[in-house]
């Protein structure tokens, strides 16, 4: 989902939905005018996607894609209460990837003392 979700973001290939609410095409609408913002998020999602998929790198990716999840899940939360079972899902199976990986993380928040 994050690898399209990126790709769309660059290629325009998926139309956007008819009856999106217009609380939502104004948020797009004002996403759109940061012309860096888009792109940004596009390559998060492509690439934490693809580091996902590793297992050796799947601690990294889900962490990558992470701030963009937020996102997506208060945009969802507040302009598109329609996609929040789409959105509740892939925060889920990041937490999962996450908490899979969670001894990944330890060294990086240990006290470095010890």
């Amino acid at each position: 989902m994050f690898i399209n979700a990126g790709l769309n973001k660059f290629f325009n290939y998926m139309p956007m939905p008819k009856d999106m609410p217009a609380s939502m095409m104004k948020v797009m609408h004002a996403f759109m005018e940061i012309s860096w913002l888009m792109p940004l998020v596009g390559a998060t999602e492509v690439i934490g996607g693809i580091l996902i998929i590793i297992p050796k790198y799947r601690a990294l990716g889900a962490i990558i894609v992470f701030p963009v999840m937020i996102g997506i899940l208060l945009t969802n939360i507040f302009n598109a209460p329609s996609g929040l079972p789409i959105a509740l899902t892939l925060l889920a199976v990041n937490l999962w990837a996450i908490f899979d990986n969670w001894h990944k993380y330890t060294p990086m928040v240990s006290d470095a003392r010890n």
